[in-house]
């Protein structure tokens, strides 16, 4: 189905953006009034003449060696090739987008993407503490291999809302924080830019689409994708996620 006008309007107003790429979207179940198009966008009708106080873009950082094979946690890993290219695609997709603030998980592969979108922009890169990647205890380091078949790590991945990480953190004390950290940033409105990591990002979309974190894997959330909240009157919205810049 193709995007309605009045979608597309709303988008440009609020993310500068003059097209969108066909791909993966999320299928807004548990959402009646959520729409879907061909656009890789997910967008609230009720967004609709509504005051816009601030608009916060979700970025993940972009891939480097251990993607999809090691869980690598609160590591210091570094950006890899293929990373840095999405980083730059990131940029250019930001280019001239009003920025006023670019704040960043302190993890290496989220600082180095952020700072490469910061230097197109002039600004610094404040690091923030509530968008760290979820502390996974002694997962951290592991292959996904090595947790394939665990009981307990079966249980995390089909059940984030109650589980817990062994000695690390729970899903809902992760969301929390970054949710709480993204809220604060409406008093002062503008277009902000949050680089974090997937399951963060995913924590905080499904709190604002009104989904338990038990759903949390019912969406994707790509390396140097962006989603876009848009904050108003003590409220958010999804207007885009996880758009992946071409």
């Amino acid at each position: 189905m193709a995007c309605d006008p009045e979608e597309e309007a709303l988008l440009l107003h609020l993310c500068s953006r003059k097209s969108f790429r066909a791909g993966n979207i999320f299928s807004a179940a548990g959402n009646q009034r959520g729409t879907r198009c061909d656009c890789s966008i997910y967008v609230d009708p009720a967004s609709y003449g509504r005051a816009l106080s601030a608009t916060v873009l979700l970025a993940r950082h972009g891939s480097h060696d251990e993607v999809g094979a090691v869980l690598s946690g609160r590591s210091e890993i570094a950006l890899n090739a293929a990373g840095r290219a999405e980083a730059e695609r990131l940029a250019d997709r930001l280019a001239s987008a009003p920025l006023r603030a670019i704040h960043a998980s302190p993890r290496r592969r989220t600082r180095e993407t952020a700072e490469i979108v910061a230097a197109r922009h002039g600004l610094e890169v404040m690091l923030v503490d509530a968008l760290d990647e979820i502390d996974f205890g002694a997962w951290t380091g592991r292959s996904f291999d090595s947790l394939d078949g665990d009981a307990c790590w079966d249980r995390w991945n089909a059940e984030r809302g109650t589980a817990s990480t062994p000695g690390g953190e729970t899903m809902a004390a992760a969301t929390a924080r970054a949710a709480t950290h993204i809220a604060s940033l409406e008093a002062d409105g503008g277009m902000i830019l949050c680089v974090s990591h997937c399951d963060i990002i995913r924590g905080v979309a499904a709190q604002y689409l009104g989904l338990g974190l038990d759903r949390l894997l019912a969406f994707d959330c790509a390396p140097g994708s962006l989603t876009t909240l848009a904050l108003a009157q003590g409220q958010g919205r999804i207007v885009t996620l996880n758009e992946v810049p071409q």
